[in-house]
């Protein structure tokens, strides 16, 4: 929960962003009318952030930020770009975020006018890196950001979230000797937000060292918060008062913590609902450590759900807005070429334009025919992996939850064993809750594509499973549609996940070659088997064999009982 940099980061940008537009539409008055539309979709984006609704946010700022593409707005493209990166961030989706964030670099790269979105976009990568403890990464772009032209409030807050990324590394000292002078600062000292901040990360680094000094800043954080009712600044100190009476008085220790939930739960925020109770489980015993303890299941599982749906909707709206304005480009582009073919041809006779006027009907009809059926794939495909999803959740998860929850309302859980096993059960959870993200997870093309198939593959290889890979540096990937692509690695991760689930492999030889215009997959693995009567009630094969065939490939299984698993994959490139 706290010391942490998401809260401070969203003060930032609300107040960075919002004068970054501010000076923008001074500087460009003339094309007011020509950016009201995309005025107006900011508006609207951050109307529905402000209140929480941040799909509705994240769909305006997306139509903003390819609107302004469109016009080379490189201002508003990248203020679009730094709110869907911090949008993303809020939702738990770093590597969104990242994308996102690195997606406005050559914008801020090739433009010095607009040094508040050059801030913005530097904090959300600092704070993207931060929350994945890539702390070298989170300094590096936090220093670019002070190093750009904003106040001294600002610089502090970011200068806060570069002390924690040096207490992650270890480096206590420099963190210390880089705050205590901010304590100094008039600035500072006004604005009770950062100040209680300040103070709050001072004693929570000093409690690191053990420190004696903790506790006074602490205490000071906490006066400022009150009197100047911040419930975060309330919330966060509580959540380090209890951290530092966990070892030193458990009693107080469980007071505050206790307080710190409560407060968090007036923010409605779910991470730090989640940071208190994650404490209160560490320190308190028997019919409080249940209560706890089944109240973080139920927030977690909920949040993972509905971060995870969040994730696949983001990328789809960028997706679809990336087609959008490709057909809108396209558009224009034929329209100007049948303006410049119909001027070229006003001397020829009437037979001429009634088949250039018969040509673009069928032109038409065919590119709306396919566009209508593109969208009917696309609702498939949508439908499709939103049930694959709800499937998992279900059979993998639901029965783990339960099982949780029984023990926790059955066992003692005072007893340190019981205690440790329900913990073991926690993160069981939270591992398989994140092996169906990575299953789900976005498949980057072009010159990533290989890399992002081998670290696939290697997640299975384990102590237990050895797998060898032949020829897949001999294949032209490039010259590969994304389809096929994707189809592949699809189909080998189906292949691991059955592997890993049923066949008690412990090798798999996976072998690429090409010949002629053909690439032939070949997997085998020496797991139990199975009769080949059986396979066809298997679902993951059976998406296998539809999955080729879409593509115009052929597919064959070759598995007896005990004797392994064979599967031959043939398509043209």
């Amino acid at each position: 929960m706290i010391p942490k940099k998401l809260h401070f980061l969203i003060y930032i940008l609300l107040v960075i962003s919002l004068q970054s537009c501010k000076k923008d539409l001074q500087k460009k008055p003339r094309k007011q009318s020509n950016l009201s539309q995309i005025n107006r979709l900011l508006e609207i984006g951050h109307k529905h952030y402000c209140n929480q609704q941040y799909d509705s946010s994240y769909y305006y700022y997306n139509q903003a930020k390819y609107a302004a593409e469109i016009k080379k707005d490189t201002s508003r493209t990248i203020h679009s770009l730094g709110w869907m990166a911090q949008i993303q961030q809020n939702q738990g989706d770093y590597t969104g975020s990242e994308i996102t964030s690195t997606e406005a670099l050559p914008y801020i790269e090739n433009s010095n006018s607009y040094p508040y979105g050059q801030t913005n976009i530097y904090i959300v990568l600092g704070n993207n890196y931060l929350n994945t403890f890539d702390n070298d990464n989170a300094i590096f772009y936090f220093k670019k950001a002070i190093n750009s032209k904003t106040d001294e409030v600002i610089k502090a807050g970011i200068i806060n979230n570069i002390s924690i990324a040096y207490a992650q590394k270890g480096d206590y000292q420099k963190a210390i000797e880089i705050l205590l002078p901010l304590t100094l600062k008039k600035e500072i000292i006004n604005d009770p937000k950062i100040y209680s901040q300040t103070l709050s990360n001072i004693g929570y680094i000093y409690n690191k060292t053990n420190n004696s000094k903790a506790i006074n800043f602490h205490l000071k954080s906490l006066k400022i918060s009150l009197k100047s009712k911040e419930v975060l600044g309330i919330a966060s100190s509580y959540y380090n008062l209890s951290n530092y009476y966990k070892e030193r008085n458990p009693n107080l220790a469980i007071k505050y913590g206790t307080i710190a939930y409560q407060e968090a739960t007036k923010l409605n925020s779910v991470d730090d609902r989640l940071g208190c109770l994650k404490l209160l489980i560490e320190i308190t015993k028997g019919s409080q450590l249940k209560k706890y303890s089944v109240k973080y299941v139920k927030i977690n599982d909920s949040i993972t759900k509905v971060r995870q749906q969040a994730k696949n909707q983001f990328a789809k709206m960028k997706y679809d807005s990336k087609k959008e304005k490709e057909e809108i480009l396209n558009l224009k582009a034929q329209k100007a070429e049948n303006a410049l073919e119909l001027q070229l041809q006003k001397s020829t006779t009437l037979n001429l334009y009634v088949i250039v006027g018969i040509i673009l009907t069928i032109t038409g009809f065919i590119y709306f025919y396919l566009i209508e059926k593109s969208k009917r794939e696309k609702s498939k495909t949508s439908y499709d992996t939103e049930v694959r999803i709800a499937k998992k959740l279900h059979d993998e998860l639901a029965n783990d939850v339960y099982q949780t929850m029984v023990f926790a309302e059955t066992q003692d859980l005072s007893s340190s064993y019981n205690k440790e096993m329900l913990l073991d059960n926690l993160d069981t959870i939270y591992s398989r809750t994140r092996n169906i993200s990575k299953e789900n997870s976005f498949i980057p093309m072009g010159p990533d594509f290989i890399s992002s198939l081998q670290e696939m593959i290697s997640g299975f290889d384990t102590e237990y499973v050895n797998i060898l890979i032949y020829g897949v540096d001999t294949i032209n990937w490039s010259t590969i549609i994304d389809i096929k692509k994707i189809t592949i690695y699809r189909v080998l991760q189906e292949f691991l996940i059955n592997m890993k689930k049923h066949s008690e492999a412990s090798l798999v030889v996976l072998s690429f070659k090409k010949y002629e215009n053909n690439l032939q997959l070949d997997y085998t693995d020496n797991g139990v088997g199975a009769a080949i009567e059986k396979l066809n009630l298997k679902n993951g094969l059976q998406n296998v064999e539809n999955r080729i065939l879409a593509i115009k490939g052929t597919i064959t299984f070759d598995t007896k009982p005990g004797k392994g698993f064979k599967s031959s994959i043939t398509f043209p490139l």
